[in-house]
C-alpha cells in the first residue's frame, strides 16, 4: 500500500476516532487502520461515564478532563447519537477535605452531607456515552470527510508508514507489544445491565470496601457496576461476580431490586502504569513521526477528545 493520507490512526476505539475527527478537522487526510470493527472493540464495553477514574492529579490528565467534559457537554445539546448530560451523585466514605482534583474539569460540582456510612455527596453533571451508536457516528464522520476506516490489523507499526509518513499509534492493549512497553497491562472490568426502571441519575460509590460499584442508567438499561482488577487476562464469565456487583448496586439504589438481568460484559481496560502515554518520536522512513496515544485505562472515554487535540497537535507540528 503506498501513501494515501497525511496522518494515519492505528486503532479504531474512542482515542483512535476522536484523534482522526480532530486531526481532519485541522486540515489533515486522515486513514484509520482498525483491527476490529469499532463496534467490536473494548471502548463498547465501556460504562462511558464522564470520571478520572484511576488517574493522577495531573495538570495534563486535568486539561483533557475538561476539554473532554465540554466538548461532551455540547455534543449532548446537539443530539449527538448516544450522549447525554446525566446529573450524578458521588457518595464518599473518607473525610471530606475539600473538591477533589479533577472538580474543576465540571464546572458545577458542589459537595453536601451524607447519612452514614457515606461522610459526604458529590453532586456534579457528568456526560454520559452509549459506545455503540457514538463510535458509528465517529466513523461516519470520518468517512464524511473524506477519510477511510479499513480494517486491517497490524503487525508492526511500521507498516503504517506504508499509508501515511505520520503515524498515530492508539492500539491499546495492543501497544504493550506493538510499542515494547512493559508499563501496559490489562484492568478487567465486569458489568451487569438490567432494564431501567426509570432511573436518570448515576451514583458512584468508589469507596465500598467490597468493589467500586456505580449505577449508570441510559436510555434502555442501567449499567450496574463493577470490578477494576489489574494484570487480569480472563474474559470468561463468572456469576459470583456478576451477583456480587447487583448486590452492591442494588443496596446502592434500592429501585434496582427487581429489575430484569439482561446480560454482562467483561472487558480489558487498556492501562499503563505512569498513566497514558501520550508522546512523540521520530521512527519510519525519511524521519516519519509517530504519535503514541495509549495507556488510559479506564477512562478513555473521559480524557477522549482532550487528548485528542495534543494528538493533533504533535502529529502536525512543524
Amino acid at each position: 500500500m503506498t501513501e494515501t493520507a497525511d496522518v494515519v490512526v492505528v486503532g479504531g476505539g474512542i482515542i483512535g476516532l476522536t484523534a482522526a475527527v480532530t486531526l481532519q478537522e485541522r486540515g489533515a487526510r486522515v486513514t484509520v487502520l482498525a483491527a476490529d470493527d469499532p463496534a467490536d472493540t473494548v471502548s463498547t464495553v465501556a460504562a462511558a461515564v464522564w470520571y478520572p477514574t484511576h488517574t493522577d492529579a495531573d495538570p495534563r490528565v486535568l486539561r483533557w478532563a475538561r476539554e473532554t467534559h465540554a466538548e461532551l457537554t455540547r455534543q449532548a445539546g446537539a443530539g449527538v447519537p448516544g450522549v447525554v448530560a446525566r446529573p450524578t451523585r458521588m457518595l464518599l466514605r473518607h473525610r471530606y477535605d475539600g473538591p477533589p482534583w479533577w472538580a474543576a474539569a465540571t464546572g458545577d460540582l458542589v459537595a453536601g452531607p451524607a447519612e452514614p456510612p457515606y461522610t459526604a455527596v458529590l453532586r456534579f453533571t457528568a456526560p454520559a456515552v452509549e459506545m455503540t451508536p457514538y463510535l458509528g457516528w465517529l466513523a461516519g464522520r470520518v468517512t464524511a470527510g473524506g477519510g477511510r476506516v479499513l480494517r486491517r490489523r497490524v503487525g508492526r507499526l511500521a507498516e503504517a508508514f506504508d499509508v501515511a509518513p505520520t503515524v498515530v499509534n492508539a492500539t491499546g492493549l495492543a501497544a504493550g507489544r506493538l510499542a515494547a512497553d512493559p508499563a501496559v497491562h490489562p484492568v478487567r472490568g465486569h458489568l451487569v445491565l438490567v432494564a431501567n426502571p426509570g432511573l436518570t441519575t448515576s451514583v458512584r460509590d468508589e469507596d465500598d470496601p467490597a468493589g467500586i460499584t456505580y449505577v449508570h442508567p441510559r436510555r434502555h438499561d442501567v449499567v450496574l457496576g463493577g470490578t477494576y482488577q489489574p494484570g487480569v487476562w480472563d474474559t470468561g464469565p463468572d456469576p459470583e461476580t456478576a451477583a456480587a456487583i447487583r448486590r452492591r448496586c442494588v443496596a446502592l439504589v434500592p429501585e434496582l431490586a427487581d429489575a430484569p438481568v439482561l446480560g454482562e460484559r467483561i472487558g480489558l481496560r487498556p492501562a499503563r502504569h505512569g498513566g497514558p502515554r501520550v508522546a512523540v518520536e521520530a521512527a519510519g522512513p525519511a524521519g516519519g513521526r509517530l504519535v503514541h496515544a495509549y495507556g488510559h485505562g479506564g477512562a478513555g472515554v473521559t480524557l477522549s477528545w482532550g487528548c485528542a487535540a495534543e494528538v493533533a497537535r504533535l502529529a502536525l507540528a512543524g
